[in-house]
């Protein structure tokens, strides 16, 4: 493979492997990423994000009980060949979307031990290509991508890139923060410390990390020396840190984002992104906005 083979940016990781213990009990029985946001669930928005971005190679860190997610983009013959009986095109070409979309491969994780852990399960279907990782509880509206500046800056850099999100300061407890400095693209800076989820008064900045990375392949190595650091799990923010701090390497960025973004983290949030998405849809917009209008106007 040439070096500018090994610098292209082709293939994503997925992690998909949480339980899902804040949505119980929809999910005793159904992987979270398989809750849907309007009419697809979750997890398809992150694949079309990926898709969108170039990616078609990706890599699906699962569990247990998550074969629904292996179904939903496989082809189903007779529920395809119901739809076309019934001359329903648009359905059919829907359900077809799903399972057109990418060569999707799965690996099981094992042992939930975080998601430095889970993305070190990618390494031998990465090899030695930089390669996105992509969180389902952060979904980032399809008018506002940044995959693709990241992975500009990725593949013109050669280092590791996350994604970077202005919060409130009494909010950054929640996230992983990142010490930064200026670069010559108003975007993009360069990150010269990370701290996961620090304690309030301690962080660097209001830059929160949100789930979107590129990363290049020497992540691999570093996480498979990375002790279990909060919550005794083996964390990315550690092991960017040591990238971040390497002599000779090719060190860490961010892209700051600015547009659109939809948490699922947790049920108000989810709930929140539903609304969102769906009062933006041509096809849902104007009756959900009008009914939304009447309804708030009777809350106390």
């Amino acid at each position: 493979m040439s070096d500018e083979s090994q610098r292209t940016v082709r293939k994503a990781v997925i992690p998909v492997a949480g339980l899902g213990t804040r949505f119980l009990p929809a999910t005793k029985a159904t992987p979270k990423e398989m809750l849907p946001v309007v009419d697809k669930p979750a997890i398809q928005y992150v694949v079309e994000e990926a898709a969108d971005a170039g990616l078609q190679d990706l890599l699906m860190i699962t569990g247990r009980n998550k074969r629904p997610l292996e179904d939903h983009f496989d082809r189903v013959d007779g529920l395809e060949a119901a739809l076309a009986k019934k001359g329903d095109d648009k359905k059919l070409a829907a359900v077809r979307h799903a399972s057109e979309l990418a060569d999707i491969h799965y690996v099981r994780q094992g042992d939930p031990k975080g998601l430095g852990h889970a993305v070190l399960k990618g390494r031998q279907h990465v090899g030695k290509e930089p390669f996105a990782v992509l969180l389902g509880d952060d979904l980032i509206d399809e008018r506002s991508p940044i995959l693709p500046k990241m992975i500009e800056v990725a593949e013109e850099t050669g280092g590791s890139v996350v994604a970077l999100m202005e919060v409130p300061p009494e909010a950054i407890h929640l996230y992983g923060c990142v010490a930064v400095e200026a670069t010559d693209d108003d975007e993009v800076v360069k990150v010269t410390g990370l701290v996961e989820k620090p304690e309030t008064g301690e962080a660097p900045s209001n830059l929160a990390i949100i789930g979107r990375y590129v990363l290049a392949p020497e992540i691999f190595d570093v996480l498979e020396t990375t002790e279990p650091g909060r919550g005794n799990e083996i964390q990315l923010t550690d092991a960017l840190q040591v990238l971040a701090e390497q002599e000779g390497g090719n060190g860490v960025y961010g892209v700051i984002f600015k547009g659109a973004r939809y948490d699922t983290g947790d049920k108000l949030d989810y709930l929140k992104a539903v609304v969102q998405i769906a009062s933006s849809r041509e096809d849902l917009g104007a009756d959900l906005n009008s009914w939304l209008k009447e309804y708030v106007a009777t809350l106390p």
